[in-house]
């Protein structure tokens, strides 16, 4: 919980931005443009310490952009949303709003032209824009203490919310219900539903990545959030059984849970990612699993997107302090995930841990247990 007060969270906030601004003006300095815009939902979150410009939650992009020159900052919009974002998502005076008509996007467009005519960079460039340098995008990916405060309230709040809705959950309820039930408890917290899977018994064992239906879960269901707060995602899983698990049931979440012991191992400063996913591929042949590893992604860093950087062979992206992650490394029927943030000594923090979970220790570390419900 964030635990300040909320003169000294604007403070922070405010240095946070001035900070982002700095570093925005050296990426124009070091490709020599007149302008960077920032488009994407994970860009603008970050630009604006936590601010928000979503209405369309399935959208990558809102209803506003931000353009820094090296001596201005706006937030161009339209007059639909101007006063709002003013009000409720800005902090300080760090950003002028521009204004437009709703139905003149051309006199936007205009006005990004007289400021920084046709030496643009961007997350998400036009034709006749350039990409972000790979130094700014890293230095988004690297977490400051007042966004490790707010990660560590989404995290909270988002296993709160899964706890909730699955205890609740009954063998004759849909998947549906479920999942609604699981929307219900992230929303009532203030956090965004990025995404809900969810699988009953009979899906379970079948599919990876279950998108919820109308089928009763029956004796056993998965769960998993991808929960946005302040634009930063708590991705977790966990699972239900209305009885008591089988002996191969238990063995499976078992062999999860070593897998995904022995990728976090490896989460240390300067680990390239590469080097965690053939980690994770020799624990699953360990495991008597050698095709597991092709079976489903496994992860990787997290924070303003869901999965920053996903891990593969060859991602040599290497991990740094103040990073978070989320493996998930599965079998069919069993899975297991929560979001770490790595701390400069390579102790491992697990931002959606919920100490009223069931949980077991492993190589250290309390992992959540299948919830066995009689």
């Amino acid at each position: 919980m964030i635990t300040t007060t909320p003169t000294a969270q604007l403070t922070a906030r405010s240095a946070e931005i001035d900070h982002k601004l700095r570093l925005m003006r050296e990426a124009l300095h070091e490709t020599g443009a007149a302008g960077i815009r920032l488009r994407g939902t994970d860009w603008f979150t970050w630009a604006t310490g936590g601010g928000s410009h979503t209405v369309l939650l399935a959208a990558e992009t809102g209803i506003a952009d931000v353009l820094v020159t090296a001596d201005r900052a706006y937030l161009l919009t339209n007059e639909i949303e101007a006063q709002r974002l003013r009000d409720e998502e800005l902090s300080g005076n760090s950003f002028q709003v521009q204004a437009i008509p709703w139905a003149d996007t051309e006199q936007q467009e205009a006005f990004v032209r007289d400021i920084a005519g046709d030496k643009v960079i961007s997350d998400r460039p036009t034709l006749n824009e350039s990409p972000l340098p790979n130094s700014l995008i890293q230095q988004k990916r690297i977490l400051l203490p007042s966004e490790i405060d707010r990660y560590r309230e989404v995290g909270r709040l988002a296993s709160e919310a899964m706890t909730e809705a699955i205890t609740q959950a009954q063998p004759d309820w849909t998947e549906y219900q479920l999942a609604g039930a699981g929307a219900k408890s992230l929303w009532s917290r203030g956090l965004y539903p990025g995404l809900i899977l969810l699988a009953g018994e009979r899906r379970l064992p079948i599919y990876r990545h279950a998108i919820a239906t109308a089928e009763p879960i029956g004796r056993a269901a998965m769960m998993v959030f991808c929960a946005r707060g302040f634009g930063l995602y708590a991705n977790l899983t966990r699972f239900i059984y209305f009885g008591k698990l089988s002996e191969q049931q238990r063995s499976l979440h078992q062999q999860v849970r070593e897998v995904e012991a022995a990728g976090l191992d490896q989460c240390q400063p300067n680990v390239p990612l590469n080097q965690i996913y053939e980690r994770l591929k020799q624990a699953y042949e360990q495991q008597g699993h050698p095709e597991a590893i092709r079976q489903h992604h496994q992860g990787g860093t997290t924070g303003y997107l869901s999965r920053e950087i996903v891990a593969t062979p060859t991602t040599i992206d290497p991990l740094a302090a103040n990073m978070a992650v989320a493996w998930n490394p599965s079998l069919p029927g069993a899975k297991i995930e929560d979001t770490f943030l790595i701390h400069a000594d390579g102790n491992l923090e697990n931002l959606t841990f919920d100490p009223n979970w069931s949980s077991t220790e492993v190589n250290g570390r309390s992992r959540p247990l299948p919830l066995e419900q009689s």
